[in-house]
């Protein structure tokens, strides 16, 4: 690679030099806009035995009030079920509820005013008889022979279970010499983006043509779900994200509120704007990472792994969220138990849960994160249990760096990985063994350090085959647009979307480097189904990947096409010609002999002056579909210093240290940024964040006094190095990078916790990790602490 590739940007610059929409959707506002407010359900479970809004249709500034049946004659309901999960069930969902309510902030109605603050005054007025029944809150309350079933159609409270395996598996890993056992708790969390959900939607009545500009990740996506809902030509239906203020995987879905303004937008043929606040987004947005999950790990003596047992409980709420399906969690959490190492035979279990809690979904490494944890524990355990180093263990069972390909016993397919150099590069920059003693000596006088150390393996930039196969609408390919302006510069329409994540700061530079001109001569528009071409938008680790090479191919065709007018005019073989800075020279002279303003001018206002056959074009678009490999997979090593403050139980960070493979690195800061961002989100995961309900089914953390995030002045210092294997299935070598600084972190702090408490005898197994629960180890009585 030449030029800006693998160059850092100025800070300042990331933000200047992509021209997108240039502001949030719920900065967005037009002339004659009503608001939309919800009323939704008090409670987790109950039968709407009357709703009268006839009072908030009468109150002032009150456009329409909204129940499921008005909705209904619009809109269609839709069922997250998908092929590739033959036995997955799931009720109809509606984007108001009927009869009956699943959740607590299940929508139920919608009043639509002149003001956000009449709208929700109105709500006052609803009048609505409920009939609480009993919730189903907990994995026990859901599994009990009398269980209360939630959906009384689908007759059971297990929405989806798959075994993979065979009893063979089970009967080899029982028999192993040493076998260890770990089940891990993992807390609900969310997103908390920055911006919250917002939408507005215009309905032209005239052209019946649906406007939505939406804080979302996939437009297109979004665009074909609204067409099919609404029963309006897909043609009809325009959807722009502008920017797009976090996302994490979060605002990938279809949410009944948003179909409901929609809705309610075609039925008054105005536009209607709706923004959740803080408390709908703790009860709307879509949660994850709920799982009971148990492990068993066998090994031989000399400590060779042999195999994994998993069994997964994952908490999927109250209905599989549309369109991916609530599965995915669960069966990546399962599936990469296990994946950074060689090892012979898997058995598997996978269980989804309907319970009264709001909706889970895909969010930042879908099922990644547990995986990782639940296989370091098992790791440091089977390292004490063998009495040898944790590093030396994991060296000894890595998969092997190699381009061929191996398929796990758990069906994951690896080739590049790399992580006996991440490992080698983490321990010197950590300066492994003079910090471990540091850390027992540091316990010796009462000082509780530990390391905690974390092998991952990401699967990243998902390949068509596992949508197309499970006949998903989700597109895998990305697109670009490429035109030369007369005045030289370059603009780009790209189907990939930045949800904060620098996307288009990518694409920008692989552009200019691919075309040889400044980066500030390259313009990049994403986000709006009406310009730019179809593509999938960002989720699982694609933006380099698969929308990078993308915009890599367009430009190498658009080179071409520069290079080949250039040399009808100048009668020079275009072998004989480059572009750089701007211009097209002459290579063996080194010179300038036009600039690509002039050659455009010529293309655009004098086309006279080419030759009469040269229909070389200088706008064009290029489609990539990545035709082997289902996933990209990327790996690395991650490790946390901590320290146990034993008076109060609270976890001080003191050092965090990363070293990933994501293939070709195209922004060194960019790629640093997003890891570490990554690493605060799981740093959330192992100590802070948890959507915890009451046996009711309320949400008792529906504000940011009760969800606790990592702060700023918390975190570590987070050092960041790379081991880079290009990918050789395409041009540009990039593979995902994302999501890997959430996929180790919450397993590198919990194993720092344990370390920290090596001397008790206690094994920490809950995600997030609670001050109470360090307190009770750490104040057992003297005759059960372990000799140091």
């Amino acid at each position: 690679m030449s030029g800006l590739i693998g160059a850092s940007l100025p800070r300042t610059a990331i933000s200047r030099l992509v021209r997108g929409q240039g502001r949030y959707t719920d900065d967005i506002a037009v002339p004659g806009m009503l608001h939309a407010a919800f009323f939704r359900s008090p409670y987790a479970h109950a039968r709407v035995l009357k709703l009268d809004v006839s009072a908030a249709r009468q109150c002032p500034g009150i456009v329409a009030v909204y129940t499921a049946a008005d909705i209904a004659t619009v809109c269609d309901g839709w069922r997250g079920v998908l092929a590739r999960f033959a036995s997955l069930r799931s009720p109809v969902q509606t984007p108001l509820a009927g009869d009956c309510v699943f959740y607590q902030g299940e929508p139920v109605a919608i009043v639509v005013a002149e003001s956000r603050a009449e709208a929700e005054d109105a709500l006052e007025h609803i009048v609505a008889d409920w009939q609480e029944l009993p919730a189903v809150i907990s994995f026990a309350d859901a599994l009990k022979p009398d269980a209360t079933v939630i959906h009384e159609e689908i007759g059971s409270n297990i929405a989806f279970e798959q075994e993979m395996g065979s009893a063979q598996a089970l009967a080899t890993i029982a028999a192993a010499e040493v076998v260890v056992e770990q089940t891990l708790h993992s807390g609900r969390q969310t997103g908390v983006t920055l911006e919250a959900r917002s939408i507005v939607a215009i309905f032209e009545p005239k052209t019946e043509t649906l406007t939505v500009y939406q804080s979302h990740q996939v437009p297109h996506q979004m665009q074909a779900h609204y067409a099919d809902l609404l029963r309006l030509p897909m043609g009809r239906v325009r959807v722009i994200c502008p920017d797009v203020g976090g996302a994490f995987g979060m605002k990938l879905h279809v949410y009944p509120d948003e179909v409901a303004v929609c809705a309610a937008s075609r039925l008054l043929g105005r536009a209607v704007k709706y923004v959740a606040d803080r408390l709908e987004s703790f009860t709307s947005d879509a949660h994850a990472r709920e799982h009971v999950i148990t492990g068993r790990l066998a090994l031989t003596r000399d400590g060779r792994m042999i195999g994994f047992a998993v069994d997964d409980l994952h908490g999927m709420g109250a209905y599989s969220i549309f369109p991916r399906g609530g599965p995915a969690e669960a069966m990546g959490a399962t599936r990469m138990v296990g994946s950074p190492y060689r090892f012979e035979v898997f058995h598997g279990r996978v269980r989804c849960v309907f319970q009264n809690k709001t909706p889970a979904g895909q969010y930042r490494g879908v099922g990644h994160p547990v995986a990782t944890a639940l296989t370091e524990l098992l790791v440091d355990q089977a390292a004490r249990r063998l009495g040898v180093d944790r590093i030396e263990l994991r060296r000894r069972n890595f998969v092997p760096c190699s381009s061929e390909r191996w398929k796990s016993p758990a069906d994951v397919v690896l080739f590049d990985m790399s992580h006996q150099a991440c490992l080698d590069k983490l321990v010197a920059m950590m300066d492994y063994e003079a910090l471990a003693e540091s850390c027992a000596a540091m316990r010796k006088k009462g000082r509780l350090q530990g390391i905690g150390i974390a092998s991952y393996v990401e699967l990243t930039a998902t390949g068509p085959e596992v949508y197309g196969r499970g006949q998903v609408p989700v597109s895998a390919i990305d697109s670009v647009s490429l035109r030369v302006d007369p005045s030289g510069e370059i603009v780009c329409h790209a189907s990939v979307t930045d949800q904060g994540q620098g996307t288009a700061t990518g694409v920008q530079q692989i552009i200019a480097d691919r075309l040889g001109v400044p980066l500030s001569a390259v313009t990049v528009y994403t986000g709006d189904t009406a310009s730019v071409p179809g593509g999938g938008g960002a989720w699982a680790s694609r933006g380099a990947a698969i929308g990078g090479e993308a915009a890599y191919k367009a430009a190498e065709r658009l080179r071409a096409n520069i290079l080949s007018m250039a040399a009808e005019l100048l009668q020079l073989p275009s072998s004989a010609l480059k572009l750089e800075a701007g211009a097209i020279v002459e290579i063996a002279s080194g010179q300038p002999r036009m600039s690509l303003r002039q050659l455009a001018e010529i293309a655009y206002y004098r086309p006279h002056e080419l030759p009469p056959d040269c229909h070389i074009e200088l706008a064009l678009t290029h489609q990539y579909r990545r035709t082997r490999d289902n996933f990209l997979p990327t790996n690395g090593v991650q490790a946390a210093h901590v320290e146990i403050d034993p008076g109060t139980g609270f976890v001080k960070l003191l050092s965090h240290w990363v070293v990933e493979d994501c293939g070709r690195v195209i922004n060194p800061l960019l790629v640093d940024e997003q890891i570490r961002g990554g690493v605060v989100q799981g740093i959330g995961h192992a100590l802070y964040e948890c959507c915890r309900y009451s046996s009711e089914g309320q949400l008792t953390s529906a504000t940011m006094a009760d969800y606790l995030v990592p702060m700023a002045v918390e975190m570590p210092d987070i050092r960041i190095s790379h081991v880079e294997t290009p990918y050789a299935g395409s041009q540009l070598g990039a593979k995902g990078a994302g999501e890997a600084g959430t996929c180790a972190a919450a397993a590198a702090v919990l194993n720092a916790v344990n370390d920290a408490l090596a001397d008790y005898g206690r094994t920490v197994t809950s995600l997030p990790i609670m001050p109470e629960e360090l307190l009770e180890i750490i104040h057992c009585s003297n005759d059960e602490k372990v000799p140091a």
